[in-house]
């Protein structure tokens, strides 16, 4: 399985962060987390639903995947599109994925309507980020590899030339390796490896 790619590299954040905006009264509290699966990001909601339990609302969006289509939104009670689609639109805008971003609003007696709502959530979402670490991550393609203990010599010598990252060896008298790998070298490594008698190759993952 080659992937045709235009780029590996993708954007997420390093670690949490916090951000804060202030309008007539109301408190709007953004948490940013670093995230990969639906599970972590059932369990960071409800952390921060319980810590807040007196907040009026909860707004977040988030979006998971290299490709950034995996993706929710939420309002939370505040009028449609006015909480979570701003959220969103941070994240768009700076390019992140693998990211949670939750706004936690403590209202203060004052109504805001809908372009002081969108644009408190989308401020505490900006503010969020800016206070994070972005880290650039590199697409990686994960495969495991088996091939006769007569070509070890040969293999080894394609692993160090490219540099590939290894784990999990067995040597027998079939001997296994997993392997991963910058996306953008795959077609060049495939090609390398196959070459060498008795060698397979099964892809496993890309993340």
């Amino acid at each position: 399985m080659i992937l045709n790619m235009s780029s590996d590299i993708y954007y997420s954040i390093k670690a949490p962060s916090q951000g804060l905006y202030k309008e007539k009264g109301s408190r709007f509290i953004s948490f940013a987390h670093p995230v990969s699966e639906q599970e972590e990001i059932k369990l960071i909601l409800e952390k921060i639903r319980k810590e807040h339990h007196e907040a009026r609302h909860h707004c977040f969006a988030w979006m998971t995947g290299h490709d950034r289509l995996n993706w929710r939104v939420s309002d939370d009670g505040e009028p449609s599109g006015t909480g979570g689609r701003p959220v969103l639109g941070q994240i768009n805008s700076f390019g992140l994925t693998n990211i949670l971003i939750v706004v936690t609003r403590y209202f203060g007696g004052t109504l805001l309507g809908v372009s002081g709502l969108i644009n408190a959530y989308r401020t505490a979402a900006a503010d969020a980020i800016k206070h994070a670490e972005i880290r650039e991550c590199l697409l990686q393609h994960y495969y495991e590899i088996t091939y006769p203990y007569d070509a070890m010599n040969q293999v080894m010598k394609v692993l160090k030339e490219e540099s590939i990252t290894q784990s999990d060896h067995s040597f027998d008298l079939v001997c296994r390796i997993l392997l991963n790998f910058r996306a953008s070298s795959q077609e060049r490594i495939i090609t390398r490896l196959s070459r060498i008698e008795g060698l397979s190759c099964n892809y496993l993952e890309t993340r």
